[in-house]
């Protein structure tokens, strides 16, 4: 039987690894996305050509109605979802004194209350089959926090003390619900930190490179396999050695 997994912000690096290699682990793939309509779109193209089923859905996280009305899309054309991938996401740096209210809220809207629409929309049927993994997307920073990322850092911590209480919520309906919290990825959303400090970021790192979209990836696959199947409630972060608890 073929499984479902709905990726969020897969048009993303580390969405579009993540979607290549759980659609190689035997996945169909429900590539979201808000804005990168031409990216997912490519994606899907690409993996159909692999031999993979792959298919492209929109949605505004932030928008309760529209994630339900994608979940119910999904279920239509794929059938029920059976891992959801919290992935999508947003970054900012500023000093905590320039961070306006808008900042503020617009972090959190994307980053927590997108999660938090995505899983109340797929949860009612995993509960009503007991079975059904969600992995969440968070952030170094959401461990240990980062100077000049208050909000983005709030957010990502706000996203793994939600992992550690749906768990336990959820638990007894056979349901695992694990996080992921990468380190310094070479990724777009890096792109915009200049040489001098991603070289600052790969000193600091034990393993001396930063972290590729498919670090990240594999261990999104391991925890959606049967080989995980008996881990919920945990923070997982493939960081190279820069945060170690």
């Amino acid at each position: 039987m073929k499984h479902v997994a709905l990726i969020t912000g897969a048009s993303g690096g580390i969405g579009s690894s993540t979607s290549q290699v759980l659609a190689a682990q035997g996945f169909q793939i429900a590539v979201h996305y808000h804005q990168g309509e031409d990216r997912a779109h490519q994606l899907c193209k690409t993996l159909s050509k692999q031999g993979y089923v792959a298919k492209p859905f929109v949605a505004d996280i932030t928008d309760q109605q529209q994630v339900f009305q994608m979940v119910s899309q999904i279920a239509e054309e794929m059938g029920d979802i059976d891992l959801l991938v919290n992935n999508a996401g947003i970054a900012q740096q500023k000093l905590f004194s320039d961070i306006s209210e808008e900042d503020w809220d617009t972090m959190f809207a994307v980053n927590v209350k997108g999660m938090f629409h995505c899983i109340q929309a797929v949860l009612p049927r995993m509960i009503h089959y007991k079975r059904g993994k969600i992995i969440n997307l968070s952030s170094i920073w959401g461990m240990v926090g980062a100077s000049c990322e208050v909000h983005y850092s709030a957010a990502k911590a706000a996203i793994i003390g939600m992992t550690k209480a749906l768990a336990k919520e959820v638990g007894p309906s056979g349901i695992q619900v694990n996080c992921v919290a990468p380190g310094v990825i070479d990724t777009p959303m890096n792109a915009q930190l200049d040489a001098t400090a991603l070289d600052a970021l790969v000193e600091e790192t034990p393993l001396e490179r930063l972290g590729t979209p498919l670090d990240v990836a594999h261990m999104i696959a391991y925890l959606a396999s049967p080989q995980a199947d008996f881990i919920t409630g945990q923070v997982f972060s493939p960081n190279g050695g820069f945060v170690i608890v």
